[in-house]
């Protein structure tokens, strides 16, 4: 006599108690759907280049330009790296697009099934050291080039803020305070950052310093992609607040974007930071 499981095909571990973590029970059970080993020489593969996140009063907001790059080809011209990872927290990647995909979703299924197993949701924390556990998993790929690194950000419900966190190829998750960037376009979006950002900034002014930083990153940086209003590409902006995950919609980071394209047309270099 069989049990429902069998009937359904699924494996008797699927029916076991005891494990709360999506990535323990693969490793455990079936290690070959994880991110594997590669050998030999690094294809030219597709990466995604320039994220970045900033806090704000009663919440946190991500962004990131839409351009992946396969060497000096551009690769994809709208590629999200922006991405939902619960109601109340958020995921961008930087690095190999195809396993930066991959690493995405199986995070995503990671906070799902916990939360399935424990009835209760991980805590901020929490999820950002999950996050940790799946980079960790691709790290004999990270050292063969096939790198992703994430940038992670919630909301804590409790304390009623936003984090950010960010990694490096061993996974390990380290708070980062007010704003951090990750990327090839990186080290100018943080430039634009520490002179634009303020403690006080309102959902849209943050919006709007999200993107004059990736502008700056797309002025210096060949792999970044700046707002391409011929074909109505704008970047990816989410925030996370406690009303939860909410992507902004294409009109309104089109509007943004044309204040900003507008105000460079009368400083090209930007705005600059006011003395106090």
């Amino acid at each position: 006599m069989t049990g429902w499981g069998e009937e359904q095909g699924l494996p008797a571990e699927f029916f076991e108690a005891g494990n709360p973590s999506f990535v323990g029970l693969l490793r455990e059970h079936s290690p070959e759907m994880l991110p594997i080993n590669r050998v030999g020489e690094t294809p030219d593969l597709p990466h995604g280049t320039t994220i970045l996140a900033l806090t704000f009063p009663g919440g946190v907001m991500m962004a990131g330009d839409r351009r992946a790059t396969s060497g000096n080809r551009i690769a994809y011209r709208e590629l999200d790296k922006v991405q939902r990872g619960d109601e109340y927290s958020v995921v961008a990647f930087a690095g190999t697009v195809g396993l930066a995909l991959e690493m995405v979703r199986l995070f995503q299924v990671e906070l799902e099934h916990y939360e399935k197993m424990e009835m209760v949701p991980l805590s901020l924390p929490g999820k950002a050291r999950r996050l940790g556990a799946v980079v960790q998993a691709n790290f004999a790929q990270a050292l063969q080039g096939l790198a992703v690194v994430p940038l992670f950000a919630g909301f804590d419900v409790d304390g009623g803020t936003g984090h950010i966190y960010s990694y490096d190829i061993t996974g390990s998750p380290q708070e980062t305070h007010r704003f951090h960037a990750d990327g090839s376009g990186s080290p100018y979006a943080l430039g634009s950052l520490k002179k634009l950002y303020r403690d006080d900034l309102t959902a849209a002014q943050a919006a709007e310093v999200c993107v004059q930083a990736l502008y700056d990153a797309a002025d210096d940086d060949a792999a970044t992609g700046g707002p391409d209003q011929t074909r109505r590409i704008y970047p990816s902006i989410a925030t996370v607040t406690a009303d939860g995950f909410r992507m902004l919609p294409e009109e309104e980071v089109a509007a943004v974007v044309d204040r900003v394209v507008e105000q460079r047309h009368r400083r090209p270099d930007g705005p600059v930071a006011p003395l106090r």
